[in-house]
């Protein structure tokens, strides 16, 4: 429900909620950030004012300050939207069926795949999310998190099978996710698309190698 409404991880500065708001004010919010998402893909984010997205949905920028309190709060629910679909994608392969093996390489993979796809195929929402990540918006910090976290629980289910080892999983969270920005942060994947090694399968062996279980070798 809060990927479709925009609204995940939102706090109140990022939107003027009234205590009790529902039903109609929700759907005006709704309306206003898939506007918003919509000319951001046609015209690009930097392109679009509060008067466009009000334009187009017949309403006054007035109004539509009586939800965000900025343009920067509507960017932001775009990048919240946005990331929470690909956030959702994600958690159904950290909870799906497999090992814990077998997951984590699966999600590392969909992670390149859906980043590739949104920050290579869409151009102008693109430029939105690179500038956002430069620029370490509150939504990017926390979709950074919440994948994070997913790997974490993906490394503690390994670990609890003995499929993985490691002494700290939060720390080898980080490590893993710090390892694969390359396949997942829009600056690299495009700087890097002309470069063919390491290949995402390379690197993703290589990551899973360095957290399994192997044996002592024998003395």
């Amino acid at each position: 429900m809060a990927a479709e409404l925009g609204l995940r991880g939102l706090t109140d500065t990022a939107f003027h909620i009234p205590d009790g708001a529902a039903g109609p004010e929700l759907d005006v919010r709704t309306r206003v950030v898939t506007e918003a998402e919509r000319l951001f893909r046609d015209i690009g984010y930097q392109k679009t004012t509060v008067a466009d997205i009000a334009r187009a949905l017949k309403m006054s920028p007035a109004n539509v300050y009586r939800f965000f309190d900025s343009k920067k709060a509507i960017n932001e629910a775009v990048a919240i939207r946005v990331m929470g679909e690909i956030e959702d994608a994600l958690s159904a392969v950290a909870n799906g069926p497999g090992s814990a093996r077998q997951r984590l390489r699966a999600f590392l993979l969909a992670n390149h795949a859906m980043s590739a796809e949104l920050f290579t195929g869409d151009v102008k929402l693109h430029e939105m999310v690179e500038v956002a990540m430069s620029e370490s918006w509150a939504a990017i910090k926390a979709h950074v998190d919440r994948v994070r976290e997913m790997v974490e629980r993906m490394i503690a289910d390994g670990c609890a099978a003995g499929e993985f080892t490691t002494p700290d999983t939060h720390v080898a969270s980080h490590c893993v996710m710090t390892a694969w920005v390359r396949f997942c942060h829009p600056q690299l994947i495009a700087q890097f698309v002309e470069k063919p090694e390491p290949t995402r399968e390379q690197m993703v062996e290589f990551v899973l190698a360095a957290i399994e279980n192997r044996p002592a070798p024998a003395r």
